[in-house]
């Protein structure tokens, strides 16, 4: 093997790449990044489920292979031969797990207060390029698997058991937390080197604050409820269901308005009906409850205040995703948001308006489209 790499590094592209190393972890970042985009669709998907659940397995043995290397055992092994390539292996799968996560997560954050988790996220993952000479640092790593642990188990738990609620997301939280304090005794106790570079005390406790962290962020409605995810989320001038289709009408935005798919203004004429409509993924047998919040701004109080509360119920299965939509008559002028919620009041995504009445129809920018 060290004959095949030497041969490697004599050949002109050997020679470019040596001269260009510090530009191939950004190389790299893009092109798994890029892969977990082409080959990562639902969560539910077998294809998906054996990625995550091997890469979170390898990761776990290579972590434990990192922390054990310099002990006896392994003397004139494969293992010990080729040791100087597992803090690479352990900066691959932080950062293929972390970008599988964006990836699911960016389906479910619309921009609210989850956002800020996911932003957490996304920063995991630029980090995790800069890591390199930091990865010998046993806190900063075990606490990194942990946060990717927790976030595993809170994507694979309810997938695989067809069910989700604040009971599922704390029993996904324990069963990380004990993995990854097993992990962690079973090192310690293996490695001699371990026990002497950091403090079991100070480790757990590091480790039982990001757990109690993360809780304090579900508490406050600051983690997308994944696995749901919603896809779709525009109000509309009318919806009709036709052959198992929605056919919606509503007014587009400029083209260099890519981000939003209707217009932030509606133009209601008198008594007109109106229209939000969303497409929520759930995993295939996953079914739950979903509620559109309608809040209407009151400029007198500066707050929103709540008006309705419009449920429907969601099954999972279907690639686009299940379709609903709620609607409203006599509406005021003014800023209206509509909350894509579930029944624990964590948010999936939010629907923002502007209501002007208007005495002729609004034909300019209208469209129909199917759902």
């Amino acid at each position: 093997m060290k004959r095949t790499l030497v041969r490697y590094r004599n050949t002109a592209f050997g020679r470019f790449v040596y001269r260009n190393q510090k530009y191939a972890p950004v190389l790299f970042f893009m092109g798994g990044f890029i892969f977990d985009t082409l080959t990562l669709g639902r969560i539910d998907r077998v294809y998906d489920t054996v990625v995550l659940c091997s890469h979170m397995s390898l990761l776990s043995i290579t972590l434990y292979l990192y922390n054990t290397v310099d002990e006896d055992k392994w003397e004139g092994t494969f293992i010990e031969r080729y040791s100087e390539y597992l803090p690479l292996a352990i900066q691959f799968f932080f950062g293929a797990l972390s970008s599988a996560f964006v990836i699911y997560f960016f389906r479910s954050v619309s921009m609210s207060k989850t956002l800020f988790f996911f932003i957490l996220l996304v920063l995991l993952l630029f980090a995790n390029e800069f890591l390199k000479r930091k990865i010998s640092n046993k806190y900063l790593q075990f606490s990194i698997y942990f946060f990717i642990s927790f976030t595993f188990f809170a994507f694979m738990i309810p997938t695989l058991i067809k069910e989700m609620n604040t009971f599922i997301f704390i029993i996904s939280g324990l069963i990380s937390l004990g993995c990854t304090l097993a992990l962690i005794t079973f090192i310690y106790s293996s490695s001699p080197g371990t026990r002497a570079q950091i403090s079991l005390k100070k480790l757990i406790s590091l480790i039982l604050s990001i757990y109690i962290t993360i809780n304090v962020f579900y508490y406050f409605n600051l983690i997308p409820p994944v696995p749901l995810a919603m896809d779709n989320g525009l109000v509309a001038h009318d919806v009709r269901k036709i052959n198992n289709e929605y056919i919606v009408t509503y007014e587009r935005n400029p083209w260099y308005v890519f981000w939003r798919k209707h217009h932030v203004t509606f133009h209601r004429q008198a008594d007109e009906r109106v229209y939000v409509f969303t497409s929520v993924f759930a995993p295939t047998d996953l079914k739950k409850s979903i509620f559109h919040r309608w809040k209407w701004y009151n400029p007198e109080t500066g707050e929103w205040e709540v008006t309705d509360d419009i449920d429907f119920e969601v099954a999972g299965g279907r690639d686009r995703g299940f379709r609903g939509y709620t609607y409203k008559n006599n509406l005021k002028e003014g800023q209206w948001k509509v909350e894509v919620i579930t029944e624990e009041e964590l948010i999936l995504g939010i629907v923002d308006f502007e209501i002007k009445n208007t005495a002729e129809p609004n034909k300019r920018g209208m469209v129909k489209k199917s759902f």
